[in-house]
C-alpha cells in the first residue's frame, strides 16, 4: 500500500506541474491525496471502459496520459461521457491521475519513449523551452560559503546540459548594521560591521525555486539572508516539446515508413511526397505536433513523426522534409507503457495493470 500523494509526488518530480501547457489540467483530477491504494491501473484515456476495468481489477488509482477534465465543470450529472466517466469514478472511489502535456515536455518522458521504440541515438529536446530558467545571486562569510553552495546544489540548482555544480564565486566585502531586536552571526548590534563575503552565482529551473531559496535559508549562517532571483531568457535543453535523433543506420524511406507502420501498428500513415533520400535524422512529437514542423526542418530531420496534421498543413513541408502523420493515439499509445515502466521501478511493492481497453476513438476501414 502506498499514499496517492506519493505516486503523484514521484511524477511531479519526473514532470512537474509547472511545465504543463496553460490548457492542461494535468494531476490529481479525483481522489484523496491521502487515501491509500495498492493497485494501480494505467492507460492513455479515462473512459467509462476503463473504469469499469479498474473495478474489475480492484484498483484504487488510474494514471492517464490525457486528463478527463480539460475545462472546468459546473455539473455532474452524467449528460455526457465526462461527466459519467467521473460519476463512475467517486462512487467506486476510484482515484484518477493525469500526466499529460508536462510528461511531454521532459526527456524521460512520453516523445523519449518514441525515441526509443524508433531506436534512434543521442537524442535531444527538438525546441527547448524559455523562461524555465533563473538565476540565484547570494552573499555568503568567506568560512561558510562551502557549506551554502553545496545545500544549494543539493536542492537541484547548478545543473548545465550534462554538468552538474555550476556555479560562480567572486570575493568582496559587505556592510550591515543590526538594531536591537537582532542577534547577529558576526559583528555588533547598532555597530556597522563589515565582513569579507562570497558573491555566489548560479542557475537553477524556476519549478524548483521554493526548493532551492528554503536550502539557501537553512544552509545560511545570517539572520537575514540577502539574496537576488533574476529570470533568464536562456532556452533549457532539458525541458520542451518534441525530440530529434538518429538512427544507427540510415534508411530508405519506404523501408523506414514501412518500420514506422509496424512499431506503432497504425492502419494508415498519411505523409508528404517521399524525397527519394535516405533517412537518417528524424524529429518526433507524440500527439498534435504540426507546431514544430519548422523546428524540426531547421534541426535538418529527415522525417517528422507525429500526428493530427490538417490538409493544409502538409504544404507546409515545402519538399524539406518528409512529414509522417501516425495518428495521435498512435504516437502516444506506448505512454501507458512508460508509466508501467516508472511505477513498477519505484513502487515495486503493489500491483500495476497496463489496461486492456483500447480508447482510440478513430478506426480504418
Amino acid at each position: 500500500m502506498t499514499k496517492i500523494k506519493n505516486i503523484s509526488s514521484f511524477f511531479e518530480n519526473l514532470a512537474p506541474l509547472q511545465l504543463q501547457e496553460s490548457y492542461d489540467n494535468a494531476g490529481l483530477i479525483v481522489g484523496d491525496y491521502n487515501a491509500e491504494v495498492d493497485t494501480v491501473l494505467v492507460t492513455l484515456d479515462v473512459t467509462e471502459e476503463v473504469i469499469d476495468e479498474a473495478i474489475r481489477k480492484k484498483a484504487g488509482l488510474i494514471v492517464a496520459h490525457h486528463p478527463i477534465v480539460f475545462s472546468g465543470l459546473k455539473k455532474i450529472t452524467g449528460k455526457n461521457y465526462v461527466e459519467r466517466t467521473l460519476l463512475k469514478a467517486i462512487k467506486n472511489d476510484i482515484a484518477i491521475y493525469a500526466a499529460h502535456t508536462n510528461l511531454d515536455s521532459v526527456e524521460g518522458g512520453v516523445n523519449g519513449k518514441i525515441c526509443e521504440k524508433l531506436g534512434l541515438e543521442n537524442c535531444k529536446i527538438l525546441q527547448p523551452a524559455g523562461g524555465q530558467l533563473k538565476k540565484l545571486v547570494t552573499f555568503i562569510p568567506v568560512e561558510q560559503a562551502p557549506q551554502v553552495r553545496e545545500a544549494v546544489f543539493a536542492a537541484g540548482a547548478g545543473n548545465i546540459g550534462n554538468y552538474d555544480s555550476c556555479g560562480f564565486d567572486m570575493e568582496g566585502k559587505g556592510t550591515f548594521r543590526g538594531n536591537e531586536l537582532t542577534n547577529p552571526f558576526v559583528g555588533e548590534k547598532g555597530e556597522i560591521h563589515t565582513e569579507k563575503e562570497i558573491r555566489f552565482e548560479t542557475i537553477f529551473p524556476a519549478y524548483i525555486q521554493g526548493k532551492v531559496i528554503s536550502a539557501l535559508l537553512n544552509a545560511h549562517p545570517y539572520e537575514e539572508v540577502a539574496y537576488d532571483i533574476y529570470s533568464l531568457d536562456n532556452k533549457f535543453n532539458k525541458v520542451g516539446m518534441g525530440m530529434i535523433g538518429t538512427l544507427p543506420e540510415e534508411k530508405n524511406e519506404t523501408d523506414f515508413l514501412q518500420q514506422l507502420k509496424s512499431t506503432f501498428n497504425t492502419g494508415v500513415i498519411k505523409h508528404t511526397a517521399l524525397k527519394n533520400k535516405k533517412v537518417k535524422k528524424v524529429a518526433v512529437c507524440g500527439g498534435a505536433g504540426s507546431f514544430l514542423l519548422y523546428q524540426a526542418i531547421a534541426a535538418g530531420a529527415d522525417v517528422f513523426v507525429s500526428g493530427d496534421f490538417k490538409y493544409h498543413q502538409f504544404f507546409d513541408a515545402e519538399n524539406k522534409i518528409v512529414i509522417a502523420d501516425i495518428g495521435h493515439f498512435e504516437s502516444e499509445q506506448f505512454t501507458k507503457e512508460l508509466f508501467y515502466e516508472l511505477l513498477t521501478k519505484n513502487f515495486p511493492k503493489f500491483a500495476i495493470h497496463l489496461s486492456e481497453v483500447s480508447t482510440n476513438p478513430v478506426f480504418y476501414f
